[in-house]
């Protein structure tokens, strides 16, 4: 009876271990679903059931003879649903408890980070980005000017921030440690993004919460679009970035396989046809990234 009960035990026990580890592409091949983990963020996850990121997914998981699962996130957890494992980033990086695995892939406008790299894998790029500093057009902020030295204006930018609030975002692509921003006397304004999303930020900024922004530049694009005559771009906060799709470690050949079909869609024209669907700005705004990528014209 004992004997019995612990073969049971022992069994369920590696039943959960499975259900809770990383699944690589044969087993999701094998489960017939492939888990798209986002999060509402500009047009690559709209909210709406499309972005550009969701379509890219949803081919993905077509090209794999699979069905398509989308499973809706936060930027404080989406790492966490993806590896099954709870982090601390402050001071520096450490695993603090488990999770359930929620998902296979995250694509969600995910920026390149070397913090994040030490937890996940990233796919090729899927995206370009940077981060620009956004006002309030009532602000009296004004807009630098260019000098067509990179480094020079985000010296210019950086000054800028010295006549006003501006929000930052912990752990993301806006985080003020990236830039060298903290301890400099700056009003740095925190915008706590597990109440909410990069989406609310420049709402909030046009409440008067804050005088300025940091922002990538996909979102700017929007931005720019959405409050048109409201919102101005200050100038660069960073260098070129870019966005890709994030996969577990212990996943790699699920990883190859997007690379490979990532590769596919921009040789055959249909990575550039749902980037102007959805960034249609993008490549006249960054047009190093898409320089090489068939019907960029």
């Amino acid at each position: 009876m004992a004997k019995s009960f612990l073969r049971l035990l022992g069994l369920a026990l590696a039943l959960f271990i499975h259900s809770a580890l990383a699944d690589d592409l044969q087993d999701i091949r094998a489960r017939g679903v492939l888990r798209h983990l986002g999060i509402p963020y500009a047009n690559f996850v709209t909210g709406s059931g499309d972005g550009l990121d969701v379509e890219i997914v949803q081919r993905f998981a077509r090209h794999l003879g699979v069905r398509y699962e989308f499973v809706e996130s936060t930027w404080p957890t989406v790492l966490g649903d993806l590896t099954g494992k709870e982090y601390s980033f402050k001071p520096s990086i450490r695993e603090t408890g488990s999770r359930p695995v929620r998902g296979d892939i995250v694509a969600t406008g995910l920026t390149i980070l070397p913090a994040r790299k030490q937890i996940i894998d990233y796919s090729d790029p899927t995206f370009p980005s940077a981060v620009w500093l956004l006002a309030r057009a009532d602000s009296g902020i004004t807009p630098i000017t260019p000098s067509g030295n990179l480094e020079r204006d985000i010296k210019a930018t950086k000054a800028v921030m010295k006549r006003g609030a501006t929000f930052v975002a912990d752990n993301s692509c806006l985080d003020p440690t990236l830039y060298g921003l903290e301890g400099k006397g700056l009003k740095l304004k925190r915008f706590i993004l597990g109440a909410g999303n990069v989406n609310e930020v420049v709402p909030a900024m046009l409440k008067n919460e804050s005088d300025m922004t940091l922002l990538d530049v996909p979102d700017v694009l929007l931005a720019m679009e959405r409050w048109s005559g409201r919102v101005i771009v200050v100038g660069p906060i960073s260098g070129e970035q870019r966005m890709a799709a994030g996969f577990r470690k212990d996943s790699p050949k699920l990883r190859e396989a997007f690379n490979s079909f990532l590769a596919g869609i921009k040789k055959d024209g249909t990575y550039m046809k749902l980037v102007r669907k959805y960034f249609r700005g993008a490549p006249r705004y960054m047009p190093e990234f898409f320089v090489d990528i068939p019907g960029r014209d």
